[in-house]
C-alpha cells in the first residue's frame, strides 16, 4: 500500500506549533481552564460499591439487596475486640461497664446506625476473656467523616484506660485514597535524571513541566466525568500515574530528539519538526500500544477496572497530544536554552555514550551467549509465578504496629481464624413448603461440613421467604482450604436444593474475594493473548517485519512473568521480606496481575518502539542491519535509560509504603520496568537483532503489499536545502 507519511505529517505539526507556540501554549491553558471548571462544577468521584458481575457472590449479594431493603449493603463497619486483663472475664461488671462506655463513646457520631456489643455465646468468647462488638455507619466507608474516625479512636483508648486490651479493625477505619510525598520524591528524582541526561535546567525542565500540565488535565477530566460515568477516585489515581510516568517518557524522546537534530540542523523550527516527525511518531505508536493494553481490560468483566481502563488510557491519549505540540511549542520559546551547555559552547556533538558502547562490543561479540543468559536469567526468577496464588491481602498482612493486625490476630486467637472472614449464606425459601424448616435444614447440613466451625441461627427478612445464615470457616480468610470450603459447599449445593426445596447462594466478603481471583485468573490468559495480538499486528505496521514484533511480545511475557516471580516471592514465600517490611505472607492481590499487563506492556512498548525505530531509521537511510543495531543503540539507549530509572525510582517508592497493597503494587511494577528495559530492551533486543542480521527486516512481499506505510523512521524528511544528511553512523567511527 502507499505511504501514509505520518513522519511528514507529525513534521508539519511541529513545525506549526514552534511557529506558533504562544497560540498552543494558550490553548493549552485554556483547556487546563475547562479542565479545572468542569472538575470544579461536577460531583466528582463517586463512592459506589465494586460489582462484579456473573459471580455467585456478586448475585447473592444483589439477592440480599433486593429481599432485605431495609438493611444497608455497602455501609461501611468497624470492629472493635476487648480483652478483659489478667485472664478475667469481660463479663465481670467493672470490665463490662468499661466496654459499654467505650462502645458510647464510638456511638456518638451522627453517622453510626447501630451498635452491637459484645454477647455470651456469639462475640464472647467460650473462656469469656475475649469479646468483640460491631459498629455500623449509613454511609459507604469513603464517606466516614474524620470526626467518626476520631471518635473510634477515643473509644479504643478510653476502654485500654479502663484496664482492657483493644483494638479496632474494619472498613470505617480506611481513609480515601490520597495524593502522598511518594509521587513528590519520584518527581525529584526525575528531574535529576533528567538534568543529568539533557545538560540543560530548560531541556530537563520541560517534560516535567509538560507532563504535569498533562495529568492536571487528565486528571481532573476524570473528576469532571466520575459522575455520570460512576468512576471512582481510584480511575483517577491510575490515571495520574499512568499518565505522569509517560507523559515524561513522551517528552523526553522529542526533546531528546531535538537535542540531536540541532547538531545538523542550525534552524532550531526545522530541528523541532524532525524531532516531532521522527521522534513523535515513534510517540504516537507507543501511545496507541498503551491505549491497545488498557481497552484490552474491557475483556475481564470487572466494570470498575474497565472505568480504571479507561480513565489511564484518556490520560495517554493526553500525553501524546502534549508531547506532539505544547513540547514543540515550548522548544519555541526557548530554542537555545533547551540544547545542551556543550551544545551551546560549540562542543557538541553526536551523542556518545562511553558504558553504552562497551556494552554493544559485548553483545555483538557474543550475542548468542548473551541471549541465552538473558533468558535463562528472567526465566528462573519468573519460576515462583508458577506458585501463583491469587487473592486480597486482608488485615492479616499488616505490621504489628497497625491496630487492624492486632485486632484480627486477638479475634483468631480467641474465636479461630476463621472468625475474620465469615461466610454469608443467603437461603431463598420460596419455593419450600415450610421455609423455617428447610432453612433449619441447611443450616444443619452446612455445620456438618468439614472444615466448618460453626453455623449461626438464620435471620429472616420481613416476607419470612429469604434468610441469612452466617458459615465461620475453620480457616482464615487468605487459606487455601478456605477455598477450597467454599466450592465443596457449593458442589453439594444441589443436593440440599433437591431434598429441601430451597436455593442458597454464598457471598460475604471472603466469598467474594475468593470469586474475584477466580475471574481475573481466568481472564488472565485471553486479556494477555488480545492484548499481545493487537500490538502484534500494530508493531508489523510500524517496523514492516514479521520478527520484530514476535520478539516484543516474547520479550514482553518474559519480564512479565519474571516481575510476577519477584511478587510470589516476596509476598507469598517471604523471600527478602524482613528488607521490605512484609510480616506476614499470603496471596498476591488478585488485580495485580491484570494491572502488571496493563501498565507496564505500555511503559515496555515505549522503549521498544523508541529504541528499535532508531535502529530501523539508520538501516532505511543506508546504515547495514548490524551496524544500523549499534547506531540505533547508541543513539536512545540514553534516554530509555533515563526514562527507566525515573520509573523505577516513582514505582520504588510505593513499595516502601507501609500499606502492604500498595507496597506490592510498586514492587511489582519496578520490578518489572527493570526486567524490561534493562535485560529485554537493552540486552535482549540488540544481541537477538544482531543474530538476525538482514533477516530482521523481513516482510514477504505480499504482506508488504497489504500494509501501510507508515514511515515511522522518518524517511520521507529530506534535509533541509544547504544542510547535509545526519551521519547515523556517526557513533560507530
Amino acid at each position: 500500500m502507499g505511504c501514509t507519511d505520518m513522519a511528514g505529517l507529525l513534521d508539519r505539526l511541529g513545525r506549526f506549533s514552534f511557529r506558533r507556540r504562544w497560540s498552543v501554549a494558550v490553548l493549552w491553558l485554556l483547556v487546563l481552564a475547562g479542565a479545572v471548571t468542569a472538575a470544579v462544577t461536577s460531583e466528582g468521584p463517586v463512592n459506589t460499591r465494586a460489582t462484579i458481575p456473573g459471580v455467585e457472590s456478586q448475585d447473592a449479594f444483589d439477592l440480599l439487596a433486593e429481599r432485605f431493603p431495609d438493611t444497608p449493603t455497602d455501609s461501611a463497619s468497624a470492629t472493635l475486640v476487648f480483652v478483659a486483663p489478667d485472664g478475667g472475664s469481660l463479663e465481670a461488671p467493672v470490665n463490662q461497664a468499661a466496654v459499654e462506655a467505650a462502645l458510647a463513646t464510638a456511638a456518638d457520631s451522627p453517622q453510626v446506625s447501630r451498635v452491637v456489643p459484645p454477647s455470651a455465646g456469639t462475640s464472647i468468647s467460650a473462656d469469656g476473656t475475649t469479646g468483640f462488638a460491631s459498629v455500623t455507619y449509613d454511609v459507604p466507608s469513603a464517606e466516614v467523616t474524620d470526626e467518626s474516625r476520631a471518635l473510634l479512636e477515643e473509644a479504643v483508648e478510653q476502654a485500654r484506660d479502663d484496664g482492657l486490651t483493644a483494638e479496632m479493625r474494619g472498613s470505617a477505619l480506611k481513609s480515601p485514597t490520597s495524593m502522598s510525598a511518594t509521587e513528590l520524591i519520584g518527581v525529584a528524582i526525575a528531574a535529576l535524571v533528567l538534568l543529568m541526561t539533557f545538560g540543560s535546567l530548560v531541556a530537563a525542565g520541560l517534560p516535567l513541566l509538560t507532563a504535569i500540565i498533562g495529568v492536571a488535565i487528565s486528571f481532573l477530566g476524570v473528576w469532571a466525568v466520575a459522575g455520570p460515568l460512576g468512576m471512582a477516585i481510584t480511575s483517577g489515581m491510575l490515571a495520574l500515574m499512568l499518565g505522569l510516568a509517560v507523559g515524561i517518557d513522551y517528552a523526553m524522546f522529542v526533546v531528546s530528539r531535538y537535542q540531536e537534530e540541532r547538531l545538523t540542523h542550525d534552524d532550531a523550527e526545522t530541528a523541532a519538526g524532525r524531532a516531532v516527525g521522527t521522534a513523535g511518531s515513534a510517540v504516537v505508536f507507543a501511545g496507541t500500544t498503551v491505549v491497545i493494553a488498557l481497552a484490552g481490560l474491557f475483556v475481564v468483566g470487572i466494570p470498575s477496572l474497565m472505568k480504571m481502563g479507561l480513565a489511564a488510557a484518556g490520560a495517554v491519549v493526553v500525553a501524546v497530544l502534549v508531547a506532539l505540540t505544547l513540547v514543540p511549542a515550548l522548544l519555541g520559546m526557548f530554542p537555545n536554552r533547551a540544547r545542551s551547555r556543550s551544545q551551546r559552547r560549540g562542543t557538541g556533538t553526536n551523542p556518545r555514550v562511553p558504558v553504552a558502547r562497551v556494552w554493544m562490543r559485548l553483545v555483538q561479540r557474543r550475542p548468542l551467549l548473551v541471549t541465552v543468559a538473558g533468558v535463562a536469567v528472567l526465566a528462573a526468577v519468573a519460576v515462583p509465578a508458577l506458585s501463583l496464588q491469587l487473592g486480597t491481602p486482608g488485615d492479616a498482612s499488616l505490621p504489628t504496629t497497625a491496630t487492624e493486625r492486632r485486632a484480627y490476630d486477638l479475634r483468631a486467637e480467641a474465636f479461630g481464624p476463621g472468625s475474620n472472614g465469615p461466610l454469608t449464606v443467603v437461603v431463598d425459601a420460596r419455593g419450600a413448603s415450610d421455609p423455617q424448616t428447610a432453612v433449619t435444614a441447611v443450616a444443619d447440613d452446612l455445620a456438618a461440613t468439614d472444615g466448618v466451625a460453626s453455623v449461626s441461627t438464620p435471620t429472616f427478612n420481613a416476607q419470612g421467604d429469604t434468610a441469612i445464615l452466617t458459615a465461620v470457616p475453620t480457616t482464615g480468610p487468605t487459606d487455601e482450604r478456605t477455598e477450597a470450603l467454599v466450592e465443596s459447599l457449593r458442589d453439594a449445593r444441589p443436593a440440599v436444593e433437591r431434598d429441601q426445596g430451597v436455593s442458597y447462594e454464598i457471598t460475604g466478603t471472603t466469598a467474594l474475594d475468593i470469586d474475584m481471583a477466580q475471574k481475573t485468573q481466568s481472564a488472565l490468559v485471553p486479556y494477555v493473548a488480545l492484548v499481545v495480538g493487537l500490538a502484534v499486528l500494530l508493531l508489523l505496521v510500524v517496523f514492516r517485519s514479521i520478527w520484530v514484533p514476535i520478539k516484543a511480545a516474547a520479550g514482553f511475557l518474559l519480564s512479565l512473568f519474571a516481575s510476577i516471580g519477584v511478587i510470589v516471592a516476596v509476598f507469598q514465600w517471604g523471600w527478602a521480606g524482613d528488607l521490605l517490611g512484609v510480616e506476614q505472607t499470603g496471596p498476591v492481590m488478585s488485580l495485580m496481575p491484570i494491572l502488571l499487563v496493563g501498565i507496564v506492556f505500555g511503559l515496555a512498548m515505549d522503549y521498544e518502539v523508541f529504541l528499535v525505530s532508531r535502529m530501523r531509521e539508520a538501516h532505511v537511510h543506508g546504515v547495514p542491519a548490524r551496524q544500523a543495531v549499534s547506531t540505533g543503540f547508541a543513539q536512545s539507549s540514553k534516554v530509555v535509560v533515563a526514562a527507566a530509572v525515573i520509573m523505577i525510582a516513582v514505582f520504588g517508592g510505593f513499595a516502601a509504603a507501609s500499606e502492604p497493597l500498595i507496597k506490592m503494587v510498586g514492587l511489582g511494577l519496578a520490578a518489572a520496568v527493570f526486567f524490561d528495559a534493562f535485560v529485554v530492551r537493552l540486552t535482549l533486543v540488540p544481541a537477538v537483532l544482531q543474530l538476525l542480521g538482514e533477516r530482521a527486516w523481513w516482510l514477504p512481499r505480499w504482506l508488504d503489499r497489504l500494509l501501510p506505510n507508515v514511515d515511522v523512521e522518518g524517511a520521507s524528511l529530506a534535509p533541509a536545502p544547504g544542510q547535509a544528511q545526519p551521519d547515523l553512523a556517526l557513533s560507530n567511527r
